[in-house]
């Protein structure tokens, strides 16, 4: 029985299942490299992040905190 097959087996190509994971690493890849190419990109190139700015709330709490200045300085 095992002389029947051994003539048989012939090569198909590649397994359906390593084209899919060819497929999905090679795109997780390239999502990885172009997120990277734009992250330098974008720290290069564009301006750093404005501050919020501070309620006048939170400046009132803030004062107590930092004591009381001589007038003058």
């Amino acid at each position: 029985m095992a002389d029947e097959f051994s003539g048989k087996i012939e090569s198909k190509g590649l397994n359906p299942g390593l084209i899919v994971l060819l497929v999905i690493g090679g795109l997780l890849v390239a999502f990885l490299v172009g997120n990277f190419v734009l992250y330098t990109y974008a720290q290069r190139n564009l301006p750093p992040r404005k501050k919020k700015p501070v309620s006048k709330k939170k400046m009132k709490k803030e004062k107590p905190k930092q004591g009381v200045q001589v007038p003058g300085e």
